[in-house]
């Protein structure tokens, strides 16, 4: 008895540290938010308690432009669900039957994983340039003078920085799905195809299920990323030009720094949190119906 309570001793003081790192950079904020949001403060001077009217504002007013930047960011997490998934899925089927050059490939896809996103938002910003940016001077170069533009402006901003996005994490979400293909019992291909089974009845009906965990994962983390995504963004853009690419993020840092409307801020804090929860959830839940 007193052995079994002296590891029990000895599991809580090893977890402690972890627990209190855990309450005071995670925990501690989210209450903190929750709290100020409720209040009318700059910051630095005195709070002045004004109820739900933060969050009243938020949701009504169009001189904040919440659902402008909140539909922008849902937009991101439809162009990451239909677009990124899928291509890190077909390369991840590809690279899965040990191709030639499998580790080199696997290497330069997750490289841009490895770069600074601030660094990736400058390498992009000059490729977009409209001057001397790579892509208008290929297209000058083809004879293609009518297709180059500035990039960046209000009408293609938006699906402009969707492309580094793509570009960045294609490449993690591709190596999730290929960790999981690779854990395929080798068996189970080989006997879809003694009974004659092609090669896309193998991949829709023995490998996608077996990594339907894995496509969950990869989908939440798609999703959430995009809710709550910033340093790119901010770098090409900084959320304009006109808010044309204003998300959350982006909003919530102009309020709490250029605007010194810190209960503002705070409650895009707590909504940005609660609706990553909640689509964290929706598609769990998603998933386990499909799998009942």
């Amino acid at each position: 008895m007193r052995k079994l309570y002296s590891n029990k001793l000895t599991i809580i003081l090893f977890i402690l540290p972890a627990l209190i790192l855990f309450l005071v950079i995670l925990v501690a904020p989210i209450f903190l938010s929750g709290y100020y949001s409720f209040f009318d403060w700059n910051g630095f001077g005195k709070k002045i308690f004004i109820g739900l009217e933060n969050y009243k504002e938020l949701l009504t007013s169009n001189s904040i432009g919440f659902i402008k930047a909140l539909g922008n960011s849902l937009l991101l997490a439809l162009l990451s669900v239909v677009v990124q998934l899928p291509l890190a899925l077909g390369l991840a089927l590809l690279l899965g039957k040990g191709r030639k050059g499998e580790r080199g490939f696997l290497s330069i896809y997750f490289m841009p994983v490895l770069i600074s996103t601030v660094v990736i938002g400058q390498l992009w910003l000059k490729i977009y340039n409209p001057s001397y940016g790579i892509l208008n001077v290929v297209l000058r170069s083809l004879g293609l003078d009518s297709l180059a533009r500035i990039w960046l402006d209000r009408k293609t901003a938006l699906g402009a920085t969707f492309v580094p996005i793509l570009w960045q994490y294609v490449g993690y979400h591709m190596l999730l799905m290929y960790a999981g293909i690779k854990s395929v019992p080798i068996e189970y291909r080989e006997a879809a195809m003694i009974d004659g089974a092609r090669e896309g009845q193998v991949n829709r009906y023995i490998i996608l299920p077996y990594i339907k965990p894995i496509l969950k994962i990869s989908t939440i983390f798609a999703v959430t990323g995009s809710l709550k995504s910033f340093d790119l963004i901010y770098v090409l853009t900084n959320g304009g030009p006109l808010h044309a690419t204003e998300v959350p993020s982006t909003l919530m840092i102009n309020m709490l720094f250029l605007r010194n409307r810190y209960g503002m801020g705070s409650t895009i804090a707590l909504l940005l949190i609660i609706m990553c929860f909640a689509f964290a959830l929706i598609i769990g839940r998603i998933f386990k119906d499909k799998e009942d």
